[in-house]
């Protein structure tokens, strides 16, 4: 068990409208320094597919695809005890602040993904910022019972009906 800082800035501009919340960074995204940096996670696959776009393999082209479907990206959690990547143990958290992108982007929706963002956002963030969180089955590889296709079907309701795209899976 270590404490851990996260360790690179949120992924926003002032045209993002959809708020995107992992709970903390893996091991791979902290050595990184991008979000879902695990080669075995699929939110990139997901978010592309759902767009219909090519699954971007370098940090920029992961930041344009984001920013040119309105999405920005961030975690929960700003610093934790941790064990590697696991979210099962993460305790003594210190949760990030929204307020930077909330003032700074027109944010209507926020999306967690999976069920320990969710537990930290409700207990953390939820409160604070007045705003209720869609949870989104994780894309963590560890969740095994979503495959990619059920993903990008879930995954594609919320970013159709709330960035009225149309469906292309």
């Amino acid at each position: 068990m270590q404490h851990v800082v996260h360790p690179f800035p949120p992924l926003y501009d002032k045209d993002s409208k959809i708020l995107i919340l992992g709970s903390f960074p893996s091991v791979k995204s902290r050595e990184q320094m991008f979000f879902y940096g695990h080669p075995q996670n699929r939110f990139w696959k997901v978010i592309a597919g759902i767009f219909n776009e090519q699954v971007p393999a370098s940090i920029p082209e992961k930041k344009a695809l984001l920013k040119k479907h309105h999405i920005a990206l961030w975690d929960v959690i700003n610093s934790c005890d941790i064990k590697g990547s696991s979210d099962s143990s993460i305790t003594n958290v210190i949760a990030n602040d929204l307020s930077e992108i909330l003032s700074a982007a027109d944010i209507h929706t926020i999306i967690v993904n999976g069920k320990t963002a969710e537990k930290f956002y409700n207990k953390y963030t939820r409160d604070r910022i007045g705003h209720e969180a869609i949870c989104m089955p994780s894309t963590s590889p560890a969740n095994a019972a979503w495959n990619l296709e059920r993903l990008k079907e879930e995954w594609g309701k919320v970013l159709e009906r709330n960035n009225e795209y149309k469906k292309s899976l």
